[in-house]
């Protein structure tokens, strides 16, 4: 964060950290409730196949098959070159012929708008709400110029309007990465000059109005290319705003810095009535509780609403790597009960501010952990939050954690799915990447392979039944 999110500490900014400390030491207790009370989360076991009866057979074959091949670590760390070589023997044609039925419809709503209005559908109809993310995203070094960025531009204005206008939410949301529309290189260096030059939000909007402005430390190609950038994004607010909400994912931490200041700025231009832009914070990093706090007092400052999407992260191997590199402390929590801390910590924050004011303070609890969800639903009940209100609602990733997304939807809570869409081809990287980012997810699914399994045996069951009865017939 740059020095102009971080001001003076007043009264209310030390309320918030004693609030996170006390979170941070424990948890109130659970009050007595009655176990048999379907109503309760304690009913969130997790545990029921049954979540899975919405599912067709093919459905069930193709996830256990697609899973069983995540559960191997080689495959998942080599998917990348695995699948160039495949293509290569293969050939497009018949490369797409495999991978579209398979892991491309697991974890792909589809590439046309009749095969993603299909999908759509469908997880409206199991109570579930899209979250559509054009699976667009650039690291350093593969940056594709003005045109490239223009055209992504089009498609996430696309994801805009077909999250608004069909119909498949109440409350549409979709995920943006800024390094669709502005690139990693220039969102490095702008990380390196908040170190020391302090970027007022206020500059940053009138930027993104049009007004030409010369930000100091940047060449004057790389102001052109900012200023086109915050443009492409303000276009995006204003298509956006009191239609469709704009979750900015998080990315490397040699870049975040830069990407929460332009999330700021959007956030102080269009969320002064609700939060139609909210921003992502990685509870993996040692600093994140500082970063949350930090918006909050910002959110406070500047009069406007805040939107959290919280996460663990995804990028733990690259970020140790790079500080191991460059002989840097490394940024995230040595271990799992480190970061389940700070997630927790986290939540607690944000639900008991949401509690207090739940038209000023959103979140949406993007984890695939049933310990957190299950954390999470317990005290919205405890602090009288409703299910499906929208201030608190959950995520996970289209075809991962079905029995956590369905469970939770039956009980009444808002569930978001995160939905890529695209072709083969353009989905591709956006399959590798994820599939390596979350390899100790997918390589710890097996309770969801057994409840696959067991949903599959009993329906098994049922033919060989109906079939011997009809038999006797």
């Amino acid at each position: 964060m740059c020095s102009l999110l971080r001001p003076p500490v007043f009264s209310r900014f030390i309320s918030v950290r004693l609030k996170s400390l006390a979170a941070s030491q424990s948890l109130p207790a659970k009050p007595d409730r009655d176990l048999c009370d379907p109503s309760s989360p304690d009913f969130l076991t997790f545990e029921d196949p049954q979540a899975f009866k919405v599912k067709s057979f093919w459905e069930l074959i193709r996830a256990l098959g697609v899973f069983r091949l995540c559960s191997f670590p080689a495959l998942v760390n080599n998917c990348g070159k695995l699948m160039t070589i495949t293509r290569k023997v293969l050939g497009q044609r018949c490369f797409c012929m495999v991978v579209r039925p398979s892991v491309y419809a697991q974890f792909v709503a589809g590439e046309t708008e009749d095969e993603i209005a299909d999908s759509m559908q469908k997880m409206s109809s199991l109570g579930l709400h899209p979250m559509l993310a054009v699976p667009i995203e650039e690291d350093l070094g593969e940056s594709t110029g003005e045109r490239q960025y223009e055209d992504n531009l089009v498609s996430m204005l696309e994801c805009v309007h077909m999250s608004h206008s069909k119909g498949w939410s109440k409350n549409p949301m979709m995920q943006l990465k800024i390094t669709a529309l502005v690139s990693p290189e220039l969102c490095a260096k702008l990380t390196s000059l908040l170190k020391t030059e302090p970027y007022d939000l206020s500059v940053l909007v009138r930027a993104m109005e049009g007004e030409e402005v010369m930000f100091p430390g940047l060449t004057e190609s790389e102001n052109t290319h900012l200023l086109l950038g915050l443009r492409r994004l303000d276009r995006i607010g204003e298509a956006s705003v009191n239609k469709v909400r704009v979750l900015v994912d998080a990315e490397y931490t040699y870049m975040n810095p830069a990407l929460s200041l332009i999330t700021t700025a959007l956030m102080k231009k269009f969320n002064q009535q609700n939060a139609w832009i909210w921003n992502t914070y990685q509870c993996y990093l040692k600093e994140s509780r500082n970063l949350l706090l930090d918006a909050i007092q910002a959110s406070i400052d500047q009069g406007f609403c805040l939107g959290v999407k919280l996460v663990r992260g995804a990028y733990m191997d690259k970020e140790r790597k790079l500080a191991q590199k460059e002989g840097r402390t490394d940024p995230v929590h040595e271990s799992w009960e480190q970061t389940n801390n700070s997630y927790n910590g986290c939540l607690e924050l944000m639900l008991r501010l949401i509690s207090e004011k739940p038209d000023r303070y959103m979140i949406i609890v993007a984890t695939h952990n049933e310990e957190s969800v299950r954390r999470a639903a317990t005290r919205m009940l405890e602090l009288g939050l409703l299910r499906d209100a929208g201030a608190v609602c959950f995520g996970q990733l289209l075809g991962m954690c079905d029995h956590v997304s369905l469970t939770l939807a039956q009980h009444g809570f808002s569930v978001y799915k995160s939905v890529p869409y695209g072709s083969v081809e353009d989905t591709l990287p956006y399959l590798v990447r994820r599939a390596q980012e979350n390899r100790t997810v997918l390589q710890g699914i097996r309770k969801e392979r057994d409840l696959l399994r067991l949903e599959l045996r009993r329906r098994l069951r049922e033919k060989i039944t109906g079939a011997r009865w009809r038999e006797r017939l």
